[in-house]
């Protein structure tokens, strides 16, 4: 960057494994080095994050600087919204436990790694998600993944925030059983009526290459392509086997699957709801019918050290 920018920096003090005050002070002390004025934004017990990202937002745009986001991808995600609302201009450090917009960006995982490639970094633009009004970085859903999320965090708040303790709380919402989908699904072209017990749609190429479906190379183009992906109905067994192909790697393979890019996708319930659990980036919300899947009118700018290309993960 030509001169040292302002960062106006979310920090979730619950997001990682690392001690939140010793990884603000490795920041402070990188930024301090580099000669970037910067601010911390904390979100804890008594601070929400809506509010600390409004605060963040404004201090940014007074200082005609950027706004960072350290934590997972709930706090990237609420700190996206608001880059975007307010054409800002955003960093990452990620501190979560996939990190896959970071690392789709090739952003290192650590905080040292992540502080120093921020203060070398160049803005790109980068495609976003868009649900209804909500905004998307990695993915946004109906259907059983949503409730998968719920018992994932549930579990997550006795056993920690680790991969495996993900995998067995998705494991064990499976073995509860799930009630399908009835829904109509329309492209712009086509309309279609489905019974799935999810309705899947991606935006991060790495998380798509990850679970093995060959719409990631749709997607990395960043031209405003989508992935979706729906399943036939179902028995646990065969949701089991599901699961472990996309652990392998080999989703994409298997016949109760079927995905597709898209620019724009449009899903109405069968019987009329009120409102619809939706899954956005990890955060449940509930949002009115139709629920709108597309790609954001406008890119977000966002502060990288190198974009990955695929088949490459730097962490």
């Amino acid at each position: 960057m030509s001169s040292p920018v302002s960062f106006a920096i979310v920090m979730n003090a619950g997001s990682g494994r690392q001690d939140a005050a010793a990884a603000r002070d490795e920041i402070a002390s990188i930024l301090d080095a580099a000669g970037h004025p910067h601010a911390f934004f904390l979100i804890d017990d008594e601070h929400d994050i809506v509010d600390v990202v409004r605060d963040a937002a404004a201090y940014a745009s007074k200082q005609g600087g950027a706004i960072v986001a350290a934590g997972g991808d709930g706090t990237i995600n609420c700190v996206a919204a608001a880059a975007w609302r307010e054409q800002l201009t955003m960093g990452i450090l990620p501190q979560g436990t996939f990190n896959f917009v970071g690392r789709t960006h090739g952003i290192p995982t650590d905080t040292r790694g992540a502080a120093e490639a921020l203060v070398r970094s160049t803005p790109i633009n980068a495609q976003i998600g868009m649900v209804n009004d909500r905004v998307f970085l990695v993915n946004a859903s109906l259907g059983l993944y949503p409730q998968v999320l719920e018992d994932r965090e549930t579990w997550k708040q006795r056993f920690g925030r680790h991969r495996i303790v993900a995998l067995w709380s998705g494991l064990s919402t499976l073995m509860k059983g799930f009630r399908p989908l009835r829904v109509e699904v329309t492209d712009g072209t086509r309309s279609r009526q489905l019974r799935t017990p999810t309705l899947f749609v991606g935006n991060n190429a790495l998380q798509l290459e990850k679970i093995g479906l060959p719409e990631a190379v749709d997607v990395h183009r960043n031209d405003g392509t989508l992935a979706g992906l729906v399943l036939k109905p179902i028995g646990k067994l065969t949701m089991l086997r599901l699961i472990l192909s996309g652990a392998l790697g080999k989703l994409g393979e298997a016949d109760d699957v079927v995905s597709f890019p898209f620019r724009e996708l449009t899903v109405k319930p069968k019987h009329h709801r009120a409102k619809i659990k939706v899954a956005v980036d990890g955060e449940i919300v509930w949002l009115d019918p139709p629920i709108v899947f597309r790609a954001a009118p406008r890119p977000l700018v966002l502060l990288t050290h190198g974009e990955r290309q695929p088949g490459e993960d730097p962490g």
